[in-house]
């Protein structure tokens, strides 16, 4: 098969955030370490739930990159139908299952504390909430600044989740603060298990959404009603064609199929059909049927 007819839609060509991630990986593991750590020798719950947190988006990060690699070193694999690009999806997903039993584990830890308060040691784990808060920070500068050089023609979802990831850990290193802050100097020791909800909630969210996102891609979920109202639209706009079916799904981060069946009582070819679809709709693989002429 010649590479006009290949199908890896570019997912051979190393995605600019890989690098980015990786180094964001590493710096999230070692803070996750660090915190864990140190709410289980200190007491602290809202610790512990930030540096959970960080483990479980160590762990989405982790699989991101895998996805990376294994995208990019399969791309020309005849085996996937459409390339490789549904396995950011499926990291993606994975994700979001082992998020939603980070989220159980510090929810039910929390009502625990809230049951059977224990000792906290707050200067020691105030400082580890704070050295978690500045590698949140520095990751997110990472990540930022490489969207902002992200120029390619395909938008990098994973670099986008990525950054979100690490929006949501400097949130809950925030609660953790205010918590542990609120404990030492109003007595108010209920803030730090409070908190820790809040942060199951909102790793509950993120998986919520995240799984929502990406189970829609790898179930080939029709694509949003404007993309397909482009399409048809433009499809129509040639007097002689009437769209009668029209399927529009994701491959890949920025990349869609596509299989439009048209109608026309005048002769018209498939490369006619071709050139009325517009530009920009990410469109890598396109199928067109034609009835009738």
């Amino acid at each position: 098969m010649g590479d006009a007819h290949a199908h890896h839609f570019g997912q051979h060509q190393p995605y600019g955030g890989e690098a980015r991630t990786k180094l964001v990986v590493a710096l999230t593991a070692a803070t996750m370490v660090v915190e864990v750590a140190a709410g289980l020798a200190f007491g602290s719950m809202a610790l512990l739930a930030d540096g959970l947190h960080m483990a479980s988006h160590a762990a989405a990060l982790g699989l991101a990159v895998v996805a990376y690699v294994y995208a990019r070193r399969h791309a020309h694999d005849e085996r996937f139908s459409f390339g490789t690009g549904k396995v950011n999806a499926l990291a993606g997903f994975a994700s979001a299952v082992v998020l939603v039993l980070f989220a159980l584990m510090m929810v039910g830890e929390s009502v625990r504390r809230f049951v059977d308060p224990v000792t906290i040691a707050f200067d020691q784990a105030i400082l580890v909430a704070v050295l978690g808060l500045v590698v949140n920070g520095v990751s997110v500068l990472v990540l930022r600044d490489g969207q902002r050089h992200d120029h390619g023609h395909r938008h990098d979802h994973n670099l986008r989740a990525a950054h979100l990831h690490v929006l949501a850990d400097a949130l809950t290193s925030l609660l953790a603060i205010f918590a542990l802050l609120a404990a030492k100097y109003l007595g108010a020791v209920w803030m730090d298990p409070a908190m820790g909800i809040v942060g199951g909630v909102l790793v509950a969210r993120w998986s919520w959404a995240l799984g929502r996102e990406t189970s829609a891609s790898l179930l080939d979920r029709q694509a949003p009603e404007e993309i397909t109202a482009a399409i048809a639209s433009a499809v129509e706009s040639d007097d002689r064609l009437r769209v009668v079916d029209l399927h529009v799904w994701s491959i890949g981060p920025g990349y869609r199929a596509a299989i439009v069946t048209v109608e026309t009582a005048s002769p018209c070819t498939v490369e006619e059909v071709e050139a009325l679809l517009p530009d920009g709709l990410g469109i890598a693989h396109l199928t067109v049927e034609i009835r009738g002429g």
